[in-house]
C-alpha cells in the first residue's frame, strides 16, 4: 500500500497521473475494438470468398463429370422381345438391347424414343424427335401393318405405333421410315377446311322466285329417300347428281343448302342428313396428285357418313373451276387427271349409296361432257334471272312484315306511293284533291305490297333511263338491254339492305322511323350505278356467257349509262 501524499501538491500530481493513465487505457481499448471490427469484416470477406470458391469448384466438378460422360445414342422402339429385352432401331440399325432397372417396362411401346448408353443398354425414354417423314396410307394389312406411299413410286411397309393404329387408307401418318414405324395420324387441316360438316340453316321458304326449280330438285333428290320402297318396286335408281346452272346471284347455292336442310327434317329415323360444302378453287394444289388425293378423301368421308343410312349432299360450288373440258386448251393439263378421278368416284366399284352430288356453276359450257352425261349428273336445272313476278316474291322475302315502314299518314310524299300527294294529317287519308291516295292502303300489308310493286316497276321499266347496254351480234344485229335483263336475287336482296341502311341513318339524324319508297328507289338507283362499270367490253362474249346471255356470239357492246357511256 502506497503512502499518502505528503502534501496537496503531491496529491494533485498523483491524480493527474492516474487520469492520464485512464485516458491512455481508454484509447487503447477503442483501438482494440476498431481492430476487432476490421478483423471481423475481413473474416466475413474471407468466408464469402471461400463459399464462392466452393460453389465454383462444385460447378467445375459437375462440368467435368458431364464432359467425362460417354455419349448416349437415340433410338426408337420397334417391338418388345422375350426375357425383358427390347428391339430398338438406332440410325437404321436394328438392335436387341437390355433395359436398365430404373426404366419402367410399361413406358416402352413401338414408336417410343429411347436413350442407350455406351454399352447399348436402354437407360431411359428420350426426347421427342423434331422431324418426321409424312407418308400416305395406301392400305391396312390384316396384321395391322400399314402399306404407305413415299416419294415418287416408293412404297413401304410400316409397323403401326399405338398413335397410328386407327389409320385408314387415304390418311397421312408421321413415320420413321428407317425404323419402319408409323407413329401417329397427321390431320391435314387443308382438307378438313374444305368440309363443312353441318346442315345449313336455309329453308325452301327462304327462297323466292324459284318455285319451278325447287319442285324439280325436290323430285330429283328427296323422292328417292322419302319413298325408297316405291323406287325399289319400280327398279328406278336414284339420281347420282344434279347440276344447277345459271347467272351469278340467282340462288344456286341457296337451293343446295335448302335441299340438305329439307332432307334432314324429312328423312325418317332421326338420322338427318349430312352436307359437305366443297370450296372448289381451294382444292387446286401445285403438287401433282394432291388435288386428286383430296377428292378421294372427300368421297371417303361421304361414304363413311352415308354408311348409317343418312343422305349425304356433296356440294361442289364453282364446279367449272375444277372439272373443265379435257383438251380444251383454256387451262393447264390438271383436268386430265382431276376429271377422271371424279368420274371414278361416281362410277367406281364402291358405289355412292345415299350420296348425292350437287354442282353449281355459271359456266356449264366449260364442264367436261363426261361429267354431265346421264348416269352421273342426271338432272340439270337452269336458274334464270327473275322476271317481274319473281322479283316481287324475292323482295317480299327481305321486306318482311317485321321490317318497320314509314306508313301513310305522315307528311312525306314518298309514303303515299304517289308523288305530288299532300297529307291531310289523318292516318290512312290523303288530300281530297289527289284521289286514290293513301285511303286505298287499308293495311300495312297492302302498303308493303305497293312498295314492292313500285320497286319492281322502277327496275323493270323499259324506259330510256333504264337502258343499260347495247350489244352487237356476229350477224350484225343490235339489241338494247335494260336493267331488267341483269337483275338477280342477290341484287334484289342488296337493294332492300341499302334501303334499310338509309332508314337507320335517317333515324340517327333525327328523322322519322321506317323504310319508305324514297329509300327503296334510291337504293335501286345506287345499285344500278354501282354495276354500270362492271360489263367487260374488251371481251364481250365471255362476259355475256357468265352473265347468262347464251345464244348468238356477241362481238361488240357499249354501255349506255354513266361515265363509260359511248355515243354512237
Amino acid at each position: 500500500m502506497s503512502e499518502p501524499p505528503a502534501s496537496i501538491e503531491q496529491f494533485l500530481e498523483l491524480a493527474e497521473a492516474r487520469g492520464r493513465a485512464a485516458e491512455l487505457a481508454e484509447r487503447r481499448l477503442a483501438n482494440a475494438r476498431a481492430d476487432a471490427r476490421s478483423l471481423a469484416q475481413t473474416n466475413e470477406k474471407l468466408n464469402t470468398t471461400l463459399r464462392e470458391a466452393r460453389e465454383t469448384l462444385i460447378g467445375l466438378r459437375a462440368q467435368l463429370e458431364a464432359l467425362s460422360k460417354p455419349p448416349q445414342a437415340h433410338g426408337v422402339v420397334v417391338g418388345l422381345a422375350a426375357d425383358g429385352l427390347v428391339d430398338v432401331s438406332v440410325g437404321g440399325r436394328a438392335l436387341r438391347v437390355a433395359v436398365a432397372p430404373e426404366v419402367a417396362s410399361d413406358e416402352l411401346a413401338a414408336g417410343v424414343p429411347v436413350l442407350l448408353n455406351e454399352a447399348m443398354m436402354l437407360v431411359g425414354v428420350g426426347p421427342e424427335p423434331t422431324q418426321f417423314d409424312v407418308v400416305m396410307v395406301k392400305d391396312v394389312l390384316a396384321d395391322g401393318r400399314l402399306l404407305v406411299a413415299g416419294g415418287g413410286d416408293d412404297e413401304h411397309l410400316l409397323t403401326a405405333a399405338p398413335g397410328a393404329s386407327d389409320a385408314q387408307p387415304g390418311q397421312s401418318v408421321a413415320a420413321d421410315r428407317r425404323a419402319g414405324v408409323a407413329l401417329w395420324v397427321v390431320e391435314r387441316t387443308e382438307v378438313n377446311d374444305l368440309l363443312l360438316d353441318e346442315v345449313p340453316d336455309v329453308d325452301y321458304a327462304d327462297i323466292g322466285g324459284l318455285g319451278g326449280q325447287i319442285e324439280q330438285i325436290r323430285d330429283a333428290v328427296e323422292l328417292p329417300f322419302l319413298h325408297r320402297d316405291l323406287y325399289a318396286r319400280y327398279q328406278l335408281p336414284a339420281p347420282k347428281g344434279v347440276l344447277l346452272y345459271g347467272p351469278p346471284g340467282c340462288g344456286k347455292t341457296m337451293i343446295a343448302k335448302a335441299v340438305a336442310n329439307s332432307l334432314a327434317e324429312q328423312v325418317g329415323g332421326g338420322v338427318g342428313s349430312h352436307f359437305l360444302n366443297i370450296k372448289g378453287p381451294e382444292l387446286l394444289n401445285k403438287y401433282v396428285g394432291e388435288t386428286e388425293r383430296q377428292i378421294r378423301v372427300i368421297f371417303a368421308t361421304a361414304r363413311e357418313h352415308a354408311a348409317d343410312g343418312r343422305p349425304v349432299i356433296v356440294f361442289f360450288d364453282e364446279m367449272d373451276s375444277l372439272f373443265r373440258t379435257r383438251g380444251s386448251g383454256v387451262s393447264s393439263d390438271m383436268e386430265s387427271t382431276v376429271v377422271p378421278q371424279l368420274l371414278s368416284e361416281i362410277d367406281g366399284v364402291e358405289g355412292l349409296s345415299n350420296v348425292i352430288i350437287i354442282g353449281a356453276t355459271n359456266r356449264e359450257d366449260l364442264i367436261d361432257p363426261a361429267i354431265l352425261r346421264p348416269g352421273r349428273l342426271d338432272v340439270k336445272i337452269k336458274l334464270d334471272r327473275p322476271d317481274a313476278a319473281a322479283a316481287a316474291e324475292i323482295l317480299g322475302k327481305y321486306l318482311t312484315d317485321e321490317v318497320p315502314l314509314r306508313t301513310p299518314g305522315h307528311s312525306d310524299e314518298a309514303d303515299s306511293g304517289r308523288p305530288g300527294e299532300r297529307d291531310t294529317g289523318r292516318p290512312g287519308e290523303s288530300d281530297s284533291r289527289h284521289p286514290g291516295g293513301c285511303r286505298d292502303l287499308a293495311t300495312a300489308k297492302e302498303y308493303r305490297q305497293q312498295l314492292i310493286k313500285a320497286t319492281v316497276d322502277a327496275l323493270y321499266a323499259t324506259t330510256d333511263e333504264n337502258r343499260f347496254l347495247e350489244v352487237t351480234y356476229a350477224s350484225g344485229d343490235r339489241e338494247v338491254l335494260y336493267v331488267k335483263d341483269f337483275v338477280s336475287g342477290a341484287m334484289l336482296a342488296n337493294i332492300v339492305g341499302r334501303a334499310k341502311k338509309s332508314a337507320i341513318k335517317d333515324i340517327l339524324a333525327g328523322g322519322p322511323d321506317g323504310v319508305r319508297l324514297e329509300h327503296l328507289l334510291g337504293a335501286c338507283a345506287d345499285e344500278v350505278t354501282e354495276n354500270e362499270d362492271l360489263p367487260n367490253t374488251t371481251n364481250p362474249d365471255d362476259w355475256a356467257r357468265i352473265s347468262g346471255r347464251k345464244g348468238e356470239r356477241i362481238t361488240f357492246m357499249r354501255t349506255l349509262r354513266g361515265a363509260r357511256q359511248v355515243n354512237p
